[in-house]
Formats: C-alpha cells, sequence, structure tokens
C-alpha cells in the first residue's frame, strides 16, 4: 500500500521552518491504519516480543493496535507527573528542546522481550529515551517500529544495537 498518500504535509509546523508529516489522515483510514499496523505486527511477530512499549501520545495509537494483535500487554512511557505510581525517569532532547520521559517502575519485567512503537522517528530523542527507560528496568528491546522516518534528521543513530522497522522514508 502507498502509505504516503495519507500522510499531509504541514508546513511551518510547530513553528516557521518546520515540515510536520501528519498521520491523522491514515489513522482516519481504516484499510490503510490496519494495514500499517498489519505489517508493523509482521514485524514483531518474527522478534517473539512479549511487551510493546510506546511514547505518548501517538506512540499509544499505534503500540497499543500492535499489542492486542500480538495478544500481549502495552506499557506507555510519558512526560514526568503524568503516571500515578513509582516512576523511573529519564531526561532527553527532542527536537525543540529538552524533556524528562517515564516509564512505571513494574511495567517491565527482567528479561521481557520489548518492542517499542511510536509515529516518528525523527532525532531520535524520544526512542532512545525509551529504549534507557526499558533497559533500566531489566527489558531486552528487540525491535523499534514507526510508521516514518525523518532520513535527514539521522535518529537510526540511537538506535545503535537496535533492530528497527519503518514503513516511509522522507
Amino acid at each position: 500500500m502507498d502509505y504516503e498518500k495519507f500522510i499531509a504535509r504541514v508546513d511551518n509546523y510547530p513553528e516557521e521552518g518546520i515540515i510536520f508529516r501528519d498521520i491523522t489522515p491514515l489513522m482516519g483510514n481504516g484499510e490503510a491504519f490496519r494495514a500499517a499496523t498489519q505489517e508493523i505486527v509482521d514485524y514483531a511477530e518474527a522478534l517473539k516480543v512479549d511487551m510493546v512499549v510506546g511514547p505518548e501520545a501517538r506512540g499509544f495509537i499505534i503500540g497499543c493496535p500492535v499489542a492486542y494483535a500480538l495478544g500481549v500487554g502495552f506499557a506507555p512511557v510519558r512526560k514526568k507527573g503524568k503516571l500515578p505510581r513509582e516512576t523511573v525517569e529519564t531526561d532527553y532532547s527532542l527536537e525543540y528542546g529538552k524533556n524528562v520521559l517515564q516509564l512505571h517502575k513494574d511495567a517491565i519485567q527482567p528479561g521481557q522481550r520489548v518492542l517499542l512503537a511510536d509515529d516518528l522517528l525523527a532525532t531520535g530523542g524520544t526512542i532512545g529515551a525509551s529504549i534507557k527507560l526499558v533497559e533500566e528496568l531489566g527489558g531486552i528491546v528487540v525491535g523499534c517500529a514507526f510508521l516514518i522516518e525523518l532520513d535527514d534528521l539521522n535518529g537510526r543513530e540511537k538506535l545503535q544495537g537496535h533492530d528497527y522497522f519503518t514503513l516511509m522514508h522522507y
């Protein structure tokens, strides 16, 4: 399927000079969203995943249906102060500044095989921080899956040593 026809280009958002890749048209088309999700599921099945982890908020949109299809759990990575119980946390840089991500301390069991899922791989700050959190809890990141990779931003460098899958490249 030509997924790119379901991605809207928004110039100068959220800042001047930025090209935002909007996935909501893909999510709004049942056939396209199902096909994209199934491709990630097919990738993850070969990895024998025990758990899917996704950073907020679009990582939830991508990761939850994948976890459901695989019959495994889903754990959310959230910005500081959004999770109600004991967490582990890490600082990270993103395209427009810095932030802190957290994961519930009991979300991952030592030795669990984890797939990280998100909509976009840009600079790799968010996914790199998510990898760090999973590994701090003893999880094994066996793969990372994205709808889109922005090749010029070199986010794949933050994934060194980790397998990954991307549906579209810009």
